[in-house]
C-alpha cells in the first residue's frame, strides 16, 4: 500500500490523519473553521504537533462553534492562554477570535461558509495530479487567490502558504500522489461537493 511520502509511518496520527481525512472534501461549516484555526496555529510548527493537541483544542474552544468563539472575552481568552494543552500564542489564540467573526460575516453573505470557499473552484475540487510529493509547491495561484480575499475581509494568519495547506486538508485540491491508495478514493468523492451545496 502506497501513500504520500510525507507521511511519518512511525506516527499513528499521521497515518490516520492521512488514511481518514486529508484530501477529503468538506463541506461542513464547523469542521471548515476547525480547519482553519488548526492550519493558523501550526504556523512555525510540525502538524504532528497540531493533531497531537487536537482534542485539547476541540475542548478548549469548544468543539470551535464559530458563534461562540467569535464571542468569546477577556476572561476566556485568559483562560486559553493558560491551557497547556494548546499553542499559547496570544496573536494566534486571538486570530481564531478574530477569524471567527469574519468566518460568521461570510456565512451571512454566501449562506454558508463552505459555498463561499468552493466557489473558487467552480464546486469541483482541483486534481493536481501529483506523481511525487517533491512537486508539492509551498503555494499556489489559488491559495494565494483565497488567501487575499480572506485577508481583505479581515482575517489573519491566513496568508497563502496556510491557506495552501487548508486547501489540501479539506479536499479543496487532491494533492494526493496519483500512486497514493487515497486518490482514486479521494476522487470518487468529488461529487458530493455539487450534491451538498448545489443540487440540495
Amino acid at each position: 500500500m502506497e501513500r504520500c511520502r510525507w507521511v511519518d509511518l512511525n506516527s499513528k496520527e499521521y497515518i490516520d490523519y492521512h488514511d481518514k481525512f486529508w484530501g477529503v472534501p468538506v463541506v461542513d461549516d464547523r469542521l471548515l473553521f476547525e480547519m482553519l484555526c488548526l492550519e493558523s496555529a501550526q504556523a512555525g510548527l510540525s502538524w504532528l504537533t497540531i493533531l497531537k493537541k487536537q482534542p485539547n483544542y476541540k475542548l478548549a474552544f469548544d468543539d470551535f462553534d464559530s458563534q461562540l468563539v467569535a464571542n468569546y472575552d477577556q476572561t476566556k481568552i485568559e483562560e486559553l492562554l493558560g491551557n497547556k494543552g494548546i499553542i499559547r500564542n496570544k496573536r494566534k489564540v486571538l486570530s481564531c477570535i478574530r477569524n471567527a467573526k469574519v468566518f460568521l460575516e461570510i456565512q451571512k453573505e454566501f449562506s454558508s461558509f463552505a459555498y463561499y470557499l468552493w466557489r473558487f473552484v467552480d464546486f469541483t475540487p482541483f486534481d493536481s495530479k501529483i506523481e511525487n510529493s517533491q512537486q508539492l509547491p509551498i503555494w499556489t495561484p489559488l491559495a494565494k487567490e483565497v488567501s487575499a480575499d480572506l485577508i481583505k475581509r479581515g482575517m489573519n494568519f491566513v496568508g497563502p502558504t496556510i491557506i495552501y495547506s487548508f486547501l489540501q486538508a479539506v479536499g479543496v485540491v487532491n494533492d494526493h500522489i496519483v500512486s497514493c491508495f487515497r486518490y482514486e478514493e479521494v476522487k470518487g468523492l468529488e461529487h458530493i461537493v455539487r450534491e451538498k451545496l448545489i443540487e440540495n
